[in-house]
This record gives C-alpha cells, structure tokens and sequence, in this order.
C-alpha cells in the first residue's frame, strides 16, 4: 500500500501530538474534541473571559478528524447554502445571511491579526453545470439570490468553459465573495497555537471515554484513567459523537472521500486556465468538489456519500478504491487534457450530517453539557459561528442570538437502526436516479423536500 493512501494531504506534515493527559484536573470548561469546533470555542471562551480555566481534550492530533480531511472550503453560509436556509428558516435568513458574512470577515481577519499561515486566499468559488437541464436552473437561482443579498454573476457555456477549461461545462455561477480556500489543517494548527497562546491546555491523546453528571460540575473519565471535573463539558466531536449515545439521533457520519494530484507542470496548469484560482463544484445531488492547491494540485473530492451501520466511524473506512476508482475517472472526464496526471494521495473521512444539513445545538445534563455538531460538510466556517454560540450558552445565557430557531430546534431525527441503514441506502439510490433523469426528483425526495428531511455530504 502506497505510503499516502489514506493519508490527507493536508495532514501530511501534521506536527507531533502534544503531551496526553497524565493526572486528574479541574477546570472550568472542558471541550471534548480538537478540531475546529472545540478550538473556536475555547477562543470564543477567553475572548469574553480571558481569566477561565479552558481544557481540550482530543482523542488523537489537534485537526484530526474532519478538520483535516475536507476540502479547505471555506463558506460564509451559515445554513448550509442559501436555499437551504429558505426551506428551514425564512424568517431568518437576513439575520442569518449577514451573521454567515459577519463571521467570514473576522475569521479572514483572525487569521491575519495572529499571524496564522494557512495559505487563505480570497479567490470565491464557481459553481458549475455539467448538465443542460441545470443551465436555466443557474439563470433562475442569480436572480432569487440577489434579492437576498447574494451576488452570482452568471456565466454561459463560452464563459464559464473560457474561466476553466473542460468540455463538460454547461454554464457557471461565480460568487466572488462568498467562499474562501485555504489549508484546513494549518489553519487548525494555528488555532491551537493562539489558545495555547492564552493559557487553554490542550490534551491530545487523550480518548474521554465516560462522562457523569455530579452535584454542580461534570466529570470525564479518560482511557487512561485521569478525569477531568468541569463545571461544564463541551461536546466538540462531530462525526465522531457516536460515544455519546443521546447524540446518535442528530446525525449519521458519512464518508467522504478525496483525491490531490502530483504538483502541475507549467504545461498542464496552463492547459486548464483556472487564472482565478476558484474553489468550484458541479451542481448534482451527488456532487464533486475541486480546487487547487497553494502548490497547484488538483484536490478531487466528494461524489460517493457512504453510511456504514451502526453510525459506523472506523479508520478502515478511510480507504475505499472503488470510489477512489469512480472518482478518478470523472476527474479524466472533466479534464482529459491531463491524461497522466497522479494522485499520490487518496484519502476519506467521516462528515456528520443532519436532516437539514445544518449544526444543531443543544444541551443535556442539566445545562452542564452543551454539544454543536452537524455542520454537513460546512464546518470550515461555520464551527467559529457555532463555537461562539456555546460559549454564549455558557457565559451570555441572554446573549440574543440563543433565541433563533436556527439555534434552538432540532433537526428531525434519524431512525435507529437497523431503518436508519436502510433509509439512508434508500435516499441515495433515489438521489442518483435523479441525477440520471435530469434532476427530476421522485416522489419520495419530493415527500422529503416538502417535509424539509434529506441526506446530503
């Protein structure tokens, strides 16, 4: 087996875990998780109180997880894209669309007051139609957007194929100002630095394994044995929270999986136009993701969306070639002009997903534990907005922003197994006919569509 399969190229040079936890403590807060979730919210604590006593504990490396593993996407959208947004919150999408903006602002500014080298660019992204039905689809959606404050300028075939070039181009949306790229996994990494910074401690190898409620506090119990005694608790796993049972029925974990290519040539980059250097993505259900890197790869993503039984999270998942397979060859379909082109490193990872595609808040154990997780693939943004929410659930129990219903409903939940496989196999099935059938959706996505349920990567 080649030394990268399986490896993300983001995590490639991930520096070597820090210290495990080796004795019990007692802190204020502690966060359960070390990607981009727990981080922003142990920021967000010591922002408003730069006196709290803040732990992370992570079960393996800091960006572990789905914060090293995506596609360095990253969106202003709070709610998983605007028509989503209309569908589960219409009375708030203002609000929503111009906190998703407010937060994109500062996280680029964060980024860049702490001198945090991720490799951020603001290129926006470009949505593409690779099929004729899609195209007026494009033209109808430019002018819904604006009326929202979305800017989409529209691209026709000439246009979009002269912006990137590949014969399947149909049509093309280019926001410019919506989505930034960057390297998930440094930007993780400086996250951590900046709370190390501020006196956060951050355990990493270190699996929680218990939790308990006791009189006024919460204890974790680790795989090793320390506990950690916090007043309150953080649940920061994401996909991986199946280790918490009462958070089974929020989310599924799906796998998602990705290929980079070997560095281009000068010949080759200059073969695929791409002077802009936009993140961009088809327009089906099951949908690719691609964009270049900082030393000019390819990253080929999405497509496959896996759900294994049982809420199944395992590093044997991070390898799958048959998708690896499929996805090479529509990577050569979109771009034949780089026949040849190697992608040395293939990987997957778990991405946790709601109903409604969108994080989900909540509370147990009396107030002392607050979870955020069901990002659906948009966390690389999102997880700051949603950090600072739990920290207001903490400290600003007032704080405005708890009131929307975005914060506090929940998504409709999944059934338990062994319906949930069976559900889940069953929308995937009926979301591929419908990219075969151009984009006409059965009766069972529609009784979904119209009930505001679906299952999405």
């Amino acid at each position: 087996m080649p030394p990268t399969l399986g490896l993300s190229y983001w995590l490639r040079d991930a520096p070597p875990p820090g210290p495990a936890l080796d004795a019990d403590v007692r802190v204020d807060v502690a966060i359960v998780g070390g990607g981009f979730t727990g981080l922003w919210t142990a920021l967000a604590l010591t922002d408003t109180d730069p006196s709290i006593r803040v732990a992370v504990l992570e079960m393996e490396h800091v960006g572990f997880g789905a914060s090293g593993r995506n596609g360095g996407f990253c969106a202003a959208s709070l709610t998983h894209g605007l028509a989503n947004g209309l569908l589960h919150f219409p009375g708030e999408i203002d609000l929503l669309q111009a906190e998703g903006r407010r937060n994109l602002a500062e996280l680029v500014a964060f980024t860049r007051d702490h001198g945090i080298d991720c490799d951020l660019e603001e290129t926006g992204v470009l949505d593409v139609a690779d099929q004729p039905h899609q195209v007026d689809e494009f033209r109808a959606w430019a002018d819904e957007a604006a009326r929202y404050g979305e800017e989409l300028e529209f691209l026709d075939t000439d246009a979009v194929r002269a912006e990137v070039h590949s014969p399947i181009w149909q049509a093309g949306l280019f926001d410019r100002h919506g989505t930034v790229i960057l390297d998930p996994a440094r930007l993780a990494y400086g996250l951590a630095r900046v709370a190390r910074e501020r006196g956060v401690a951050i355990h990493e190898r270190t699996r929680v394994e218990r939790i308990e409620r006791l009189p006024g506090r919460v204890r974790l119990t680790t795989a090793d044995g320390p506990t950690v005694t916090a007043d309150h608790v953080v649940v920061a796993t994401s996909a991986y929270s199946g280790w918490l049972r009462r958070l089974s029925a929020h989310f599924v974990p799906v796998y998602d999986y990705a290929l980079v290519s070997d560095p281009l040539t000068p010949e080759q980059r200059a073969s695929i136009g791409w002077a802009r250097r936009q993140g961009m993505s088809d327009s089906n259900n099951q949908f690719h993701y691609f964009r270049l890197t900082a030393d000019d790869r390819i990253l080929w993503g999405g497509y496959d969306a896996i759900y294994h039984r049982g809420t199944g999270v395992d590093p044997a998942h991070d390898v799958r070639p048959e998708t690896f397979d499929r996805l090479t060859a529509h990577f050569f379909r979109a771009f034949p002009q780089l026949d040849g082109v190697r992608f040395p490193y293939r990987w997957g990872g778990a991405i946790d997903t709601t109903s409604r595609f969108t994080v989900t808040f909540g509370r147990t154990m009396g107030g002392r534990v607050t979870y955020a997780l069901g990002y659906t693939g948009l966390g690389v943004g999102a997880s700051r907005w949603a950090g600072g929410v739990v920290r207001d659930f903490i400290l600003r129990p007032e704080w405005p922003l708890l009131k929307l219903d975005f914060v506090r409903s929940a998504p409709f939940p999944f059934p338990p197994e062994p319906l949930r496989y069976a559900a889940v196999e069953l929308v995937r099935r009926e979301l591929d006919r419908a990219d075969r059938n151009e984009g006409r959706r059965g009766i069972l996505l529609r009784t979904l569509d119209a009930l505001g349920i679906g299952f999405d990567s």
